[in-house]
């Protein structure tokens, strides 16, 4: 049976993680901005029998990965760079699936696609019961590891989960070794379903805790660094799938007793890190935007334990890619927590914020964390429909470097090559080349005079999404009447992909003309017209400009005049 859902189209809701930007934070650096940038097509493989799956660590810095693993034409080795050592084995399948995958895997060529948040999780060195396993045997499985394997190897949402939780569970799971814990969460959806998908390790490190609650049809989950399944129904499998370790080490470690409620969240999170607000005013700005009718409150005591969201929720109308486009983009303009407004965005509104360096160690304090945050490595939007052939079931809106700057463009389930553009994304290293660097470049660049820019890139934005949604609505119709065209669709792809990363570098060069040396020029042709829009009211009286050197007084400057 067909049914209608918040698409717009027949198909389910597809449930976004926020972040949805690639990665909270790596072992080793701050993965929302000097991660490995570049998307690759992992194409599918037959193997031997008896052949293993060489596995190797999870870095997120750049290099990922190096050598030919993972395709002879992908992470091939540049400036020096050695081949990764594995970490360790596992009995590899007769056959793999080609899929795309970036710092994780994103979608498979049978459209399941995939989206992360890492999260806050129990600290099991902390729970006197289990002190003492921890660090017993060195785990394999990292999350980048699991959702590249689960769509290796699966076709379906429900299997996806079942095999990266049978992996974690028999090889052992590891987190990122930073400030904010070591879950992990993954929203896997297919285009039939869509599962909530959070993983931690065990207290001994050979296993892995983990569940999956299925989004309700015709909803939106949002997960932003923080667990949101709560009571588990451990006798509905249509609905929840988990690890047998879940209750058996919530029980033996007294963090449940039997017979009340099995609140995954309450028992495994360790609730929001960084600050108050940090993921709760994530989840109320995609909320407001998507379904403001329920009029949640963006404050609370303790998120974790307030409970001021639910799980998921029915939007308010039917909606379509651009509308996941806005709430990636969103800094909570028109609200109390805009980033826009206010003495820290500036002169022009800009809703970056920069952290680290001396002064913060002086001054202690937080900023608003936004949905759009500028040193995302990418953010990307799926679009599935499981009714459609294989080629073009799943649509990934793939947008490099922050939402607020970047210009998400369709690739599809079927397509055999990728973009130069998306291969080539090393943050320490401009290049021309490279759609993360265009999207970075004119992104860095507004913030001279962010209000003025951000309309002419939010105007190119809406041109070439538009051109893109168009064009797989073409691709899918064509499809529908029985022409599916593998190579049509690539080139497609491909060409608007290599179109608008021009464009972008063009739209740096107009700005810089068009903005230089805080004025407005505008070409006339022959002549130039130009005018200094200087600096509103309201910031040249916060920041003292009333006080500055007095204006010439009237008199003298008359005489002068008078004597000359």
């Amino acid at each position: 049976m067909r049914r209608s859902w918040p698409w717009g189209l027949s198909g389910p809701a597809v449930a976004l993680i926020f972040l949805v930007v690639v990665g909270s934070v790596g072992r080793s650096s701050a993965c929302d901005g000097i991660t490995d940038a570049r998307l690759f097509l992992v194409p599918a493989a037959d193997h031997p029998a008896n052949s293993t799956r060489p596995i190797f660590d999870a870095p997120e810095s750049y290099p990922r990965y190096v050598g030919s693993a993972r395709g002879a034409n992908n992470y091939q080795a540049v400036d020096g760079q050695q081949d990764s050592t594995p970490r360790g084995y596992i009995p590899q399948v007769p056959h793999t699936y080609a899929l795309m995958e970036a710092t994780y895997g994103v979608m498979n060529e049978h459209g399941v696609g995939i989206a992360e948040s890492t999260c806050s999780c129990i600290d099991w060195s902390k729970i006197p019961s289990a002190a003492h396993l921890v660090g017993r045997a060195k785990p394999l499985m990292a999350i980048d590891t699991l959702s590249r394997i689960g769509l290796e190897r699966a076709t379906t949402a429900r299997e996806t989960v079942q095999i990266m939780g049978a992996l974690a569970e028999a090889h052992g799971f590891y987190g990122p070794d930073s400030f904010e814990g070591t879950g992990e969460t993954l929203l896997v959806e297919d285009g039939n379903e869509s599962f909530v998908f959070h993983i931690l390790g065990d207290p001994t490190g050979s296993s892995a805790v983990w569940v999956a609650q299925r989004v309700p049809d015709g909803h939106v989950a949002v997960c932003a660094n923080l667990y949101i399944v709560r009571e588990v129904d451990l006798n509905d499998p249509s609905q929840f799938l988990y690890s047998q370790s879940m209750v058996s080490l919530a029980q033996e470690h007294g963090l449940w007793t039997p017979g009340t409620p099995f609140d995954f969240a309450g028992i495994y999170s360790d609730g929001e890190y960084a600050h108050k607000y940090y993921s709760g005013r994530r989840m109320w700005g995609a909320y407001h935007l998507l379904a403001p009718s329920l009029n949640l409150n963006a404050s609370y005591d303790n998120l974790l334990h307030d409970r001021p969201y639910p799980f998921s929720v029915r939007p308010d109308r039917l909606l379509n890619v651009s509308d996941f486009f806005r709430v990636h983009r969103y800094s909570y303009e028109d609200t109390p927590y805009s980033l826009r407004q206010g003495i820290a965005a500036g002169a022009f509104g800009t809703p970056d914020r920069y952290s680290g360096g001396a002064g913060e160690a002086e001054v202690q304090g937080n900023w608003e964390r936004p949905i759009s945050l500028f040193r995302t490595t990418y953010s990307h939007v799926i679009q599935s429909h499981r009714d459609l052939p294989a080629a073009v079931r799943g649509t990934l809106f793939f947008g490099p470097h922050a939402a607020h700057g970047t210009c998400y463009l369709p690739l599809f389930s079927g397509q055999t090559e990728m973009a130069e553009a998306y291969r080539q994304a090393r943050a320490g290293k401009l290049n021309r080349t490279s759609a993360f660097w265009a999207f970075r470049y004119v992104e860095n660049l507004a913030n001279l005079r962010f209000d003025a820019m951000i309309q002419d890139i939010n105007a190119q934005q809406r041109t070439y999404e538009a051109e893109g949604v168009a064009l797989r609505a073409q691709l899918v119709a064509a499809a529908q009447a029985g022409h599916v065209d593998v190579a049509n669709l690539t080139t497609a792809s491909l060409a608007l992909t290599q179109r608008v990363v021009a464009k972008w570098w063009e739209l740096a060069d107009d700005l810089m003309v068009k903005y230089a040396d805080g004025w407005v020029t505008v070409n006339l042709g022959p002549v130039d017209a130009a005018a200094p829009p200087g600096y509103p009211a309201w910031w040249l009286k916060q920041v003292g400009y009333p006080e500055g050197p007095p204006p010439v007084d009237a008199v003298h400057d008359n005489l002068d005049l008078g004597q000359k």
